[in-house]
């Protein structure tokens, strides 16, 4: 448990650092932007130094936008997860803080490229390990609680004003490579974690009561279950269906692995889910 727990620790502090080296290095030198809270604190920043008397910092602005988020999530998702995004969100506040802002490359191509690519290998490595960067992460989260909408739709709308205000204000070619940032983002992201908001996991088990016990008592989720006998052995198991959002994945890989790690799991992609997604 100890260990698991450690290896959480670890992979969070490599991803905040993998997120300020990709600002500091790549795209704040170059004015292109990230996505989603990152980008907003990022262009919020600009724009405080370009018309305010005073200028705040792309961390400040972070740690700032992530507060209220996070002290919601806190109360609707759960203390562990919400825990660790706040602890990703703190350190790269500290790692943007402390590491300086400097030109690695003068080509803006390669800044959004490789900006996007090692910001994503920290949000994917962080995700992998069932914890976030806060910001959108969490809003999904909390979207999925409430009602299953695309959250994909919001991540659009928050990106869109972020382009469009840029692009507005300092010129369209350095906002118009923010897509590529984004793109890079995304299918490096897609690669390490997945690229779906939805799974369904199936899990043939002859623990099905002690895992149900242990799922209800981590995740705010249904489960079904149906009869199963294994054709070689001819012994009754139980499989066990159960829908969840990618970011609920890493806690029930440790809970199967807790309970029953013979258990057989399969996890497929979700394109769509009707009716009650949530335990009553």
């Amino acid at each position: 448990m100890y260990i698991v727990e450690a290896k959480k620790i670890i992979v969070v502090v490599i991803g905040a650092f993998l997120n300020a080296i990709a600002m500091n290095f790549f795209l704040i030198p170059a004015n292109v932007y990230a996505s989603g809270f990152t980008g907003a604190a990022q262009l919020l920043s600009k724009l405080l130094g370009s018309f305010a008397p005073f200028n705040i910092s792309t961390g400040i602005l972070l740690f700032v936008l992530n507060v209220p988020v996070t002290i919601i999530a806190w109360r609707k998702i759960g203390k562990s997860f919400t825990f660790y995004s706040f602890i990703s969100v703190l350190l790269s506040t500290i790692f943007l803080e402390v590491l300086p802002v400097k030109h690695v490359s003068p080509d803006i191509l390669l800044n959004a490229v490789f900006g996007g690519v090692i910001a994503a290998v920290g949000v994917g490595l962080t995700l992998k390990f069932g914890a976030s960067t806060g910001g959108m992460d969490i809003i999904a989260m909390l979207l999925s609680k409430i009602k299953d909408k695309p959250v994909g739709v919001y991540f659009f709308m928050l990106n869109s004003i972020i382009i469009i205000t840029a692009g507005s204000i300092y010129g369209w070619q350095n906002a118009l490579y923010t897509l590529v940032t984004l793109y890079a983002s995304t299918r490096v992201i897609d690669a390490i974690h997945t690229r779906h908001e939805k799974l369904t996991v199936m899990i043939v088990t002859n623990k099905g009561e002690q895992l149900k016990k242990a799922i209800h008592a981590k995740l705010v989720r249904g489960i079904t279950s149906v009869p199963a006998k294994g054709a070689f052995t001819n012994q009754n198991k139980e499989m066990m269906m159960i829908v969840i959002t990618r970011y609920e994945l890493y806690d029930l890989e440790q809970i199967i692995r807790e309970e029953d790690p013979t258990a057989f799991t399969n996890i497929v992609e979700t394109a769509a889910v009707f009716g009650a997604f949530r335990k009553d």
